[in-house]
């Protein structure tokens, strides 16, 4: 008789299994940027248009999530903070999260073109390609240079909301843009600070592994200073106004004086407190970048009233 014992053994793939493989945590800071894109753009879609395009966005961003999940899986199954990830868990076969990826990629990108306009299904597509191969492919596993140049695939969202809604890249947009590429390295180095090890173990070079974390360190104070720049500039564009541009300041003060806590301590300090400003830092700059966005939107919401704006 047949031991059919390992097949009993074996369960199916839930509904939330797939729905983790797509990072909704991730997907979620896409979906509000690319809508905070969309939205203070100086042209307006129907609101059924727009849902449909924030929709699209966010099947793009879950397609770049599984395909990431379905080529890192061995590196995610060492690493702690990822290792519960439905592939590395045996939730979701490595096959599955890549047909999963790839399907809603050739969906995300040609139902945008066909929503919206080509110029902002291409941006989708190019999104998609640059996180799946330029860095998770590339990147993440041969240059400490990895999240600073991948960084651009977090921070194209925004830039495709505006396109979606304009059909042409502009100003405002490329700022978004910059706003979030220029935050995305001091925010995930000062959680690589404290998560170390995994990276380690896994062997991705990130910079506290080939280049030590007194080096990040300074890393991250001098990216915080160039990040400062873009922030404050948005405020003087068409979509800013007195109320970022009020936003921006405490909120950039505040995460200088982050990234110079950071930058003065060293590692007997941390290990003594268990990274506790490197802790609190990095969920800061998670707020930090909510709340530019959010008075960005706030300032688009005004404006008809005549209190947003310049």
């Amino acid at each position: 008789m047949a031991d059919t014992r390992s097949f009993d053994d074996m369960k199916e793939a839930g509904f939330g299994d797939f729905v983790q493989l797509l990072k909704p945590r991730v997907m979620s800071l896409v979906v509000f940027t690319a809508l905070v894109g969309l939205l203070v753009a100086p042209v307006h879609l129907h609101p059924v248009v727009g849902f449909a395009a924030i929709l699209f966005i966010a099947l793009g961003a879950g397609a770049s999530g599984a395909l990431n999940m379905w080529w890192d899986a061995d590196i995610d199954a060492i690493m702690r903070r990822t290792k519960s990830r439905p592939v590395p868990a045996g939730k979701v076969e490595a096959g599955e999260a890549l047909g999963v990826g790839l399907a809603l990629s050739g969906i995300s990108v040609v139902m945008l073109a066909l929503a919206t306009n080509i110029l902002a299904g291409a941006l989708l597509a190019f999104t998609i390609f640059f996180y799946a191969v330029v860095y998770s492919m590339w990147l993440k596993r041969s240059t400490p240079q990895n999240i600073v140049i991948g960084g651009a695939a977090g921070a194209f969202p925004p830039m495709i909301g505006w396109v979606a809604a304009t059909g042409h890249i502009s100003v405002e947009a490329c700022l978004m843009f910059m706003l979030i590429f220029m935050w995305t390295p001091p925010h995930f180095w000062a959680l690589a600070l404290f998560m170390n090890e995994d990276y380690s173990q896994a062997g991705v070079p990130m910079l506290t592994v080939t280049h030590g974390k007194k080096s990040t360190r300074k890393h991250i104070i001098l990216y915080t200073i160039a990040l400062v720049p873009f922030a404050i500039a948005t405020a003087f564009t068409s979509i800013g106004g007195p109320i970022y541009l009020a936003v921006a300041v405490l909120l950039n003060a505040e995460f200088l004086r982050g990234a110079y806590r950071i930058w003065r301590r060293d590692e007997d300090q941390a290990a003594a407190d268990k990274y506790k400003v490197e802790k609190s830092v990095f969920r800061f700059s998670l707020l930090y970048l909510f709340l530019h966005f959010g008075a960005l939107l706030a300032e688009a919401a005004l404006r008809p009233y005549g209190f947003g704006g310049w």
